[in-house]
């Protein structure tokens, strides 16, 4: 093999060694023909050229001729490109017969060959002129007949094209005469060695995009190639021809679908349109039978094609590597780039026409309603109610799937159709919040702005104030906010639970201003006292809440109003309100079970595409309850830092967490994240005030950690907020003040804090109390006040968890202060026990500590089998057990999945496992 046959790719080789053999069965006097086909771009060129230059060099006459259509009315066009000038030929041209002519450039081939062994080499075969066709087939049977040293090489193209093609240039030869070899396409393998030996420092996702665009082509390998090269460095392979220069890509495309055929390029263009629509995770059509024959059927219409014939360019296409079939076996071009240069040239409004014609064509045809919405995106406005039904629909589907950026787009879109005002707001209303949610699009105020304008339902105003409200306030304007429900609750006097609703609207917005909030609760205060029966249900739960964070009710009291209220018919408006706020009062009534329903119930019930101000207060409570069990593992993951919004309440419970798990270099970089100066106003700047005392409490510093205590309370105190339910500031202020030598206001404020939590009267802030007074307290009593907590604790459910592992550490001290050892260690050993399962490292090492200081030895905490598994551990291996995955349980449990997967592989070890199929009988045997 030479060196030039060395460079061709492997498909190019056995061409070439087939045309060496016959070239030298020729030069030893018995010539033939041998025909080599294959598709446009496969390099059929390329082959041929290489075995004139060999024939050459081996010392044979090498005669050429290129055909092209532009020479198909010039009778013996090509003949006369081999032999060259042929005075007998030009004498009699014009007064011959076809006949007389050929058998006078056949004595000129003859005299040649008489010379030296020849190899006539015909390219592009299929396009010459009609006399040289002829004339070469003979010229075959001629060479053949006489063993004459002639080797006749010709190509020609072979493709499944839309038009049927003519009978090939052996159609009317003898098999036995002619030797034929089919051009493959590139592999994979063959393309990443010519991208490779041009580019050997190329990365191999780099030459991976090379050889798609490629296409299994040659000729558009190398056209790519080129365009690539003239760049310089390897920059990522381009999914448009704009991006190309000098643009040698796009000319090979263009060239590709001229030898085609205008009905092939029809087709091929209409499926470039249609794949501008489809996206990787749109499933192909269905109700068009099988993806490929749907796509048939559709292709046919768009471009007035036979589907017989359409069906066989698409699976032949494919099998040249032009188009790959996605995931839903729908054939789609293999690059960006190669369906983009299919389009350069393709007028816009034709392209928008086709994705509409497509669209209708796919609707009446069965197909998924997401698939014809994703070509009304790229269309112009239909002006028929089909259109943003479709879209509506598909905008539904993305929202269940968490596909926010697919249902923005289904809406920006249908939004661009004729619509009524009432479902045009609608629309606006859905869209605004999408594109508030999001906080990438300024867009979305104006649009709900624009929504709560337009004439409507009194039920869509709503909807469009209280969306517009929440992104106002999650804007920091509360006051605008208020303002704005406020004008609408006066506009909707008359209409009843109307009015209400955006009443409580207002209470929860007033949240982030505590000047806002005392305004709002005034005038609702007031009008409870004035005119009850005009308050709604919503309303009413709202004012319970508010008595039971001011400390004015019990827990009892509250939970029972509030159920009552539940009780009653609602109005699905107003249920989101009760819901969510009899879930935070559960939560804060120690009735977690009830309360983690009621979240689900009331997260289920909101719509995904709009903002409402129950929303974020729901995913508050859930993280409240994670907290209250000790279930760390389902806090959320370190949210962003977003100073210019200040810390939020999920901001708070992650840093607790952090704490209590022993990760503190995170924790104290979370907590210096934030300028607390800059911070707006809101209750959950209260809550990041308290979390933050926690982890300087934590770190060492108790001073600052009683700064932002007695901070917490000073805010909490001016909003009316005194129940240790939401902040229990005052307990952890006096253990402050204890560690800073003021046992006086320390006793104080745990006392407070006693009375407020009596009044409550549920056992966590109950036994937090009693736990917080006896340290302070001290001797005989402070052990009395221990030993209430730890009962309180004990008897209550299993909720308590944290609060009992801590009451219990403080009953170990003052058993040991008292001289009682063997029952302070039990207690400290028992608590150590508890935070291991909890996964409390800090609790833990307080009780490690307690038991060094009290000369005791701790008891080896079990770290193997279920038992030593913490409650996020236990939790997250049942759900693994019960056969759910990684992903699943993460999205259940509002886990990252880096944190599960850490979890499981904790677990495997601790029970002695290695494979997930294990879990089931690993938990069921301990």
């Amino acid at each position: 093999m030479s060196e030039a046959q060395r460079e061709q790719p492997r498909e190019h080789r056995r061409a070439g060694a087939l045309l060496a053999d016959a070239a030298a069965r020729a030069r030893a006097g018995a010539g033939g023909l041998v025909l080599l086909r294959g598709a446009t771009g496969t390099g059929r060129t390329t082959v041929l050229e290489a075995a004139a230059d060999a024939a050459l060099a081996h010392g044979m006459r090498v005669l050429r001729a290129r055909c092209s259509p532009g020479d198909a009315a010039v009778p013996f066009a090509a003949v006369l490109q081999l032999l060259g000038p042929v005075p007998e030929f030009e004498q009699s041209g014009s007064t011959g017969s076809e006949r007389e002519l050929g058998a006078l450039l056949r004595r000129v081939l003859d005299s040649y060959a008489d010379e030296s062994p020849l190899l006539v080499a015909v390219d592009d075969v299929h396009l010459a002129d009609a006399p040289s066709y002829r004339w070469l087939v003979e010229s075959a049977r001629h060479v053949d007949r006489l063993a004459l040293p002639i080797l006749l090489a010709v190509t020609e193209r072979s493709q499944y094209d839309i038009d049927p093609p003519t009978p090939g240039f052996t159609h009317t030869l003898s098999p036995a005469h002619v030797r034929t070899h089919t051009l493959a396409p590139l592999t994979a393998r063959s393309a990443a060695e010519l991208v490779r030996a041009e580019f050997p420092g190329a990365s191999q996702a780099w030459i991976d995009g090379c050889v798609r665009a490629g296409a299994g082509s040659p000729l558009l390998l190398r056209a790519l190639l080129h365009d690539l090269g003239a760049q310089g460095d390897h920059p990522a392979v381009p999914e448009t021809s704009a991006a190309l220069y000098p643009g040698e890509y796009q000319a090979a495309v263009s060239w590709w679908l001229d030898s085609a055929g205008p009905g092939t390029s029809e087709v091929a263009r209409a499926l470039a349109v249609l794949d501008e629509g489809w996206d990787l995770n749109t499933p192909a059509p269905v109700g068009l039978g099988p993806p490929a024959e749907g796509l048939a059927a559709l292709l046919a219409e768009l471009a007035g094609a036979d589907p017989a014939r359409v069906a066989g360019w698409l699976t032949a296409t494919t099998g040249l590597g032009a188009l790959h079939p996605d995931p839903g076996g729908r054939p789609r071009y293999a690059h960006p780039l190669l369906r983009d240069a299919v389009l350069t040239g393709v007028p816009v409004a034709r392209r928008r026409a086709a994705h509409r014609t497509a669209a209708e064509a796919m609707l009446h045809g069965g197909a998924t309603t997401e698939t014809v919405a994703r070509q009304l995106l790229l269309s112009d406005a239909v002006g028929d109610s089909w259109a943003p039904g479709v879209l509506q629909d598909a905008v539904s589907l993305a929202l269940r799937e968490g596909r926010t950026d697919d249902a923005v787009a289904f809406l920006r879109r249908a939004l661009e159709e004729p619509l009524p005002d009432q479902r045009r707001q609608r629309l606006l209303t859905e869209l605004g919040s999408l594109e508030c949610a999001g906080r990438e699009s300024s867009a979305g105020i104006p649009r709900l702005t624009e929504a709560l304008r337009l004439p409507g339902a009194p039920q869509d105003r709503v909807r469009a104030a209280m969306a517009l409200g929440t992104a106002l306030a999650g804007r920091g304007r509360p006051r605008a906010a208020v303002d704005l429900l406020r004008a609408v609750d006066e506009q909707l006097a008359d209409e009843g639970d109307l009015a209400g609703i955006l009443q409580s609207a207002s209470a929860l917005l007033s949240e982030q201003d505590q000047t806002v909030r005392r305004e709002v609760y005034r005038r609702l205060c007031d009008r409870a006292e004035r005119a009850p029966e005009l308050l709604g249900p919503a309303t009413r739960a709202l004012l319970v809440r508010y008595a039971a964070t001011a400390g004015l009710t019990s827990a009892d009291d509250a939970m029972q109003r509030l159920r009552a209220l539940l009780a009653e018919p609602s109005d699905p408006l107003t249920e989101p309100f009760l819901v969510g706020t009899a879930a935070a009062v559960a939560q804060w009534a120690d009735e977690l079970d009830e309360a983690e329903q009621l979240v689900e119930r009331g997260l289920a019930g909101q719509r995904p595409g709009l903002l409402h101000p129950m929303h974020l207060a729901l995913l508050s409570t859930r993280a409240d309850i994670a907290a209250a069990r000790g279930e760390y593992g389902r806090l959320p993951a370190e949210p962003p830092l977003l100073p210019d919004t200040g810390p939020s309440n999920a901001h708070a419970h992650t840093l607790i967490a952090l704490v209590e798990t022993g990760r503190t270099a995170e924790a104290r970089r979370l907590a210096d994240g934030f300028d607390l100066r800059e911070a707006p106003d809101s209750w959950e700047l209260n809550r990041f005030l308290y979390a933050r005392g926690l982890q300087r409490a934590a770190a060492g510093d108790p001073a600052g950690a009683l700064h932002d205590f007695l901070e917490c309370g000073r805010r909490q105190s001016a909003r009316k907020v005194v129940s240790p339910v939401v902040t229990p500031w005052r307990s952890a202020a006096a253990e402050c003040r204890l560690a800073l030598g003021s046992p006086r206001e320390a006793l104080a404020l745990a006392e407070e804090e006693l009375r407020l939590a009596r009044e409550w009267g549920t056992p966590r802030p109950v036994g937090r109390a009693l736990r917080t007074l006896g340290t302070v307290t001290g001797g005989r009593r402070g052990l009395e006040l221990a030993d209430e907590a730890v009962r309180v604790l004990r008897d209550a459910p299993a909720a308590t968890e944290p609060e009992l592992v801590a009451a219990l550490i403080a009953q170990g001290r003052q058993l040991t202060a008292a001289g009682d050892r063997a029952r302070a260690r039990d207690c400290l050993r028992e608590a150590a026990e508890r935070a291991e399962r909890l996964g409390a490292l800090r609790l833990r090492t307080r009780a490690e500590e307690a038991l060094r200081e009290g000369g005791a030895r701790r008891a080896a905490v079990v770290r193997t089998g279920s038992g030593s598994l913490t409650g996020s551990e236990l939790r997250i291996a049942q759900l693994a057990a019960g056969g759910r995955t990684n992903t699943e349980i993460a999205d259940l449990l509002h886990l990252a999945r880096r944190t599960v997967e850490t979890h499981l592989t904790s677990t495997y070890k601790k029970l002695g496992i290695r494979r997930r199929v294990e879990l089931r009988d690993a938990l069921a045997t301990e």
